[in-house]
């Protein structure tokens, strides 16, 4: 910027009718925020039409769950059973290192199915509970990506590119829509607390802002005594001292913004500000003192344990009840290369009951209908066994082309089941839906075109979908 224009805008600004710079910068930051009637905005002339979901509640499963132990049922896999995958269904796929030098040879699923009355949607026994409210759900048994490689496909699954950098779909909905809840993040994410400790690493860049200004990162509640760290004041300041401190720190950031117009530093009023009001709202979000005891039994044993995927469902509806924009909670380790039928299970029993629990509970509060639940991993397991299939050892391999993904709530059709695969769940047989295309569709159930929703980085305009063809699938939205 010019100096001798930063200094003449300083200069008018410093008489500007009595009102403090750093006051104008956070009343000009927080007027994008509210509207008339007080109520949190994002981008001027977003949504672009009615939405049919107010908020999202992503339930990443990373490590990539089996579609052929819990959903796609393959009966007549049993006549293949240590057979080798014929070469007209594998095509020459790429494999991973770990299984490139065995025999492709089929293993059948190690589960019996359950079969919806209604829908015809199959389900695992390892589910029971989600067997049970499987009518809610659509199940999307198309779901492809490009990477077989779980960081990659992550960063794909979350961002629309495989490489970090890009933002998240929450960041993205976030810079958009912003949150109708001034006292808490728009995008706030959870990550389970597992039994044991889990060797599969979440990286930060999973709910990053990437390129976009980082007040639209989620902000991660830690399964600690402390769930936002260096939330709470020093002791002995009081609240008054605390906002009076804000109140100058605000000041000093607006004469720095006025001089260099970075955007970051909105990004700190910002963020102050909010820090000020969590101290108030988080303590009271993790609290679940006030939930009742047919609450905890509905969300299972584990949800009195702190941290645990069942305690985060809890906490998610309750942010839900707070109109959070973007909730994601991420549940490790389902990447399992052996001993199958012992890890998957414990992963299901980790997750099958609080998941059912929190459609349940989402509904008779009257949230379902407006909450976009998503549930799902960054890719499938492949139809041949990893080391000797016949063996309690076996596990399944990674697999992109083909697994399954549901959608529950907020706009979209309840007991529907949407495209399919071939007879070994290795190829997409009907109706293939690519990862571009989920984000298509949750961005337009928020009301959001995302061929519009843009933003200008090194000369590029930007956006969650990229540049390859991405559509929205029409056919499961009510």
């Amino acid at each position: 910027m010019n100096d001798e224009l930063a200094v003449t805008r300083r200069h008018f600004l410093s008489r500007g009718a009595g009102l403090s710079i750093g006051a104008m910068g956070l009343a000009q930051l927080l007027a994008r925020e509210t509207n008339a009637a007080g109520d949190a905005i994002g981008l001027p002339g977003l949504p672009h039409f009615a939405p049919r979901a107010k908020r999202v509640i992503f339930l990443a499963q990373s490590g990539g769950p089996s579609q052929i132990e819990l959903f796609d049922a393959k009966p007549e896999l049993v006549k293949w059973a240590g057979k080798e995958l014929p070469e007209s269904v594998r095509q020459g796929q790429r494999l991973t290192t770990m299984t490139a030098n065995q025999k492709q040879l089929v293993m059948p699923a190690k589960t019996t199915f359950t079969r919806c009355p209604q829908s015809g949607a199959t389900v695992g026994e390892w589910l029971p509970h989600l067997a049970k409210v499987a009518e809610k759900c659509c199940f999307i048994k198309s779901m492809h990506t490009d990477q077989i490689n779980h960081a990659p496909a992550m960063t794909q699954f979350l961002t629309g590119n495989q490489i970090p950098g890009r933002p998240t779909m929450g960041a993205w909905v976030s810079y958009g829509l912003g949150s109708e809840n001034r006292d808490l993040p728009d995008f706030l994410v959870m990550i389970s607390k597992m039994q044991r400790p889990s060797d599969q690493p979440l990286y930060d860049h999973y709910w990053g802002s990437g390129f976009l200004p980082s007040r639209y990162q989620g902000v991660k509640l830690r399964n600690a005594r402390d769930p936002v760290l260096d939330l709470g004041d020093p002791a002995g300041l009081t609240r008054g001292l605390r906002r009076g401190m804000l109140d100058g720190l605000a000041e000093l950031n607006g004469l720095r913004h006025a001089a260099t117009g970075d955007p970051e530093i909105e990004t700190r009023i910002r963020q102050y500000e909010m820090a000020y009001r969590m101290q108030a709202s988080v303590p009271d979000l993790v609290d679940l003192a006030d939930e009742t005891e047919e609450t905890f039994d509905l969300y299972g044993p584990d949800s009195r344990r702190p941290g645990s995927y069942a305690a985060n469902c809890i906490l998610a509806r309750r942010l839900a009840e707070r109109d959070v924009r973007f909730i994601q909670l991420f549940h490790p380790d389902w990447d399992h290369h052996s001993r199958l039928t012992s890890w998957c299970t414990a992963r299901c029993r980790d997750t099958d009951q609080p998941t059912a629990a929190l459609l349940i509970d989402l509904e008779r509060r009257g949230l379902l209908d407006d909450t976009l639940v998503i549930w799902g991993g960054e890719f499938g397991r492949g139809v041949a066994g990893q080391g000797n299939w016949q063996t309690a050892e076996a596990g399944r391999d990674h697999h992109p082309r083909c697994f399954t993904m549901w959608l529950a709530g907020g706009g979209v059709k309840p007991g529907l089941t949407y495209g399919s695969t071939d007879d070994f769940s290795y190829n997409v047989a009907e109706n293939g839906v690519h990862v571009r295309d989920l984000h298509a569709t949750v961005l337009h159930l928020l009301g959001i075109d995302h061929e519009r929703l843009t933003y200008r980085f090194s000369g590029l305009d930007f956006r969650l979908t990229g540049v390859e063809p991405a559509r929205v699938v029409k056919e499961i939205i009510a």
